[in-house]
């Protein structure tokens, strides 16, 4: 290490500091062997070479082991799959490669200087800056009495269940209520719940869905997964029907009033709508194919899926604790600002927004990913993480796909097994992507105008043809595929062939 000295004779001045990369006014040092090397500022100068940022930030900010001061953070730009790290206080990359920072290598914890130092007054001006930490609660509990805490602990959870569940141990069982008549489904359905002694025989034959045993069992309101009870499944056993409704999902209402994105109408509950296109319609605001139930404005053709038209305005998630996230649809030519959990940015689809820390969360994002998932992959559950796991000193890879995984970007991860996954990689329904469309798929057509056979209406796999119409590979698009022949055509081909 060379000597520094002070320069300017010792006098104050207006400089950038090399180490922090800000420009600050006061004492500046320089290498003395080194005529050409950097200036550096006298706080800077004198930062300890090793801190526990607990003690620094008052506990808001907590890392187990203590950080050393490094002299540049081009070794975290160099460490393995994980190539463009974020400062873990205030969420934000850092500008300079050459620039100073606190790190935890084996945690892959890295902090500016004036991040893991509390420099900043009053303290980092943190109700104004987009901190991932224990920071100051902006709302009072009493204020939002619903306010929806996010993420769902688990894939048996949704934002319908939320809304209606009734718990069916405190019912009063009987005709309306073992047996239902729903407007629809042409016949009765029985209720499933192993809870209750009086509950329909058919629940000792019913499997749930299941994705480690590639059991498939989907509500047909909400194209969700059957996971607990209580159901409803078809009361005729002879026709080999597949009908199933969620509970909750017989509880929706008929009519939803001041949508947020469509409140000069109200919305209209149909159990089906576009019979012609296979009761298929794309929701306005997710923007993800469905073929469940529908809420719509027959006016102005608006159409939602029933987990869209019950959309919260207001959630908090634990990626980013204590403050408010609000509701908000980007403009189709709108700024585009990256997910603070997938990381990657569109400006269509609904987002949920921090109004303080102008942080942003896809819709789909905060509302599909659970907090804890089981995969075969991993015999015990699988927890989300938001950021690089303590004393993880390898690489990340995904235990499914086996391609590298960013830590930071959001990821399931086994604590005692020192595995991950990626979300998109542990869907609870298996044979999709989680974000790629909200179908229930099956059933057999009959349409004489596109085939002479009936089709199936699936995910196309990779052994699959391509598509008769377009020639192009039809592989997880929805398709129409005949089980007697080699036909297979992709459902938007038959759609807009129509």
């Amino acid at each position: 290490m060379h000597p520094l000295a002070s320069v300017a004779s010792g006098k104050q001045i207006l400089c950038k500091c090399e180490a922090c990369g800000k420009e600050h006014k006061g004492l500046f040092y320089q290498c003395v062997d080194c005529p050409s090397s950097p200036l550096i500022h006298n706080d800077c100068v004198f930062l300890p070479k090793r801190l526990l940022i607990q003690q620094t930030t008052h506990d808001r900010f907590s890392h187990t082991h203590p950080l050393t001061l490094a002299y540049s953070c081009q070794k975290s730009y160099r460490s393995g799959s994980y190539t463009d790290p974020k400062c873990r206080v205030c969420n934000l990359y850092f500008d300079d490669k050459y620039i100073w920072i606190y790190e935890c290598d084996k945690c892959r914890y890295y902090a500016h200087l004036d991040c893991a130092t509390n420099t900043r007054e009053p303290f980092m001006s943190i109700l104004t800056f987009p901190g991932t930490g224990n920071v100051i609660k902006n709302y009072e509990d009493d204020e939002y009495p619903d306010l929806l805490h996010l993420p769902f602990p688990d894939d048996s959870y949704s934002l319908l269940k939320n809304l209606f569940y009734k718990d069916t141990r405190s019912m009063t069982f009987g005709t309306n209520d073992e047996i239902k008549k729903h407007i629809s489904h042409e016949h009765p359905l029985l209720l499933v719940d192993i809870t209750q002694p009086t509950a329909s025989y058919r629940a000792r034959n019913v499997s749930y869905h299941n994705s480690m045993k590639k059991i498939q069992l989907l509500c047909n309101g909400c194209a969700k997964p059957i996971i607990t009870p209580p159901f409803y499944v078809c009361a005729n056993e002879d026709e080999n029907c597949d009908f199933v409704l969620h509970e909750w999902c017989t509880r929706l209402p008929v009519k939803v009033n001041d949508h947020p994105y469509h409140p000069q109408h109200p919305l209209i509950y149909y159990p089906k709508i576009n019979p012609e296109f296979l009761n298929v319609f794309d929701c306005a605001v997710c923007h993800l194919s469905s073929n469940g139930f529908v809420y719509c404005c027959v006016e102005c053709r608006y159409y939602v899926d029933v987990c869209c038209a019950f959309i919260p305005k207001r959630v908090t998630h634990k990626s980013h604790p204590n403050h408010l996230l609000s509701l908000f649809m980007p403009g189709f030519f709108g700024e585009t600002k990256l997910c603070h959990l997938c990381m990657y940015g569109y400006d269509w689809g609904a987002k949920f927004k921090c109004e303080v820390c102008n942080i942003h969360l896809h819709a789909n994002c905060a509302l599909l990913v659970s907090e804890t998932i089981t995969h075969k992959v991993d015999k015990h559950p699988m927890k989300l993480s938001y950021f690089p796991i303590e004393n993880h000193k390898s690489d990340y890879f995904c235990e499914i796909c086996e391609l590298t995984l960013d830590p930071s970007r959001f990821f399931y991860h086994c604590q005692e097994c020192v595995q991950s996954v990626h979300t998109d990689c542990a869907p609870a329904i298996y044979e999709s992507e989680i974000y790629d469309v909200n179908i229930k798929f099956g059933g057999i057509h009959n349409l004489a105008h596109v085939h002479q056979h009936p089709l199936s209406f699936v995910r196309g796999i990779e052994t699959d043809v391509h598509c008769d119409r377009c020639s192009r590979d039809v592989k997880y698009s929805m398709t129409l595929k005949c089980l007697q022949c080699k036909y297979a055509i992709h459902f938007n081909c038959f759609k807009y062939s129509m």
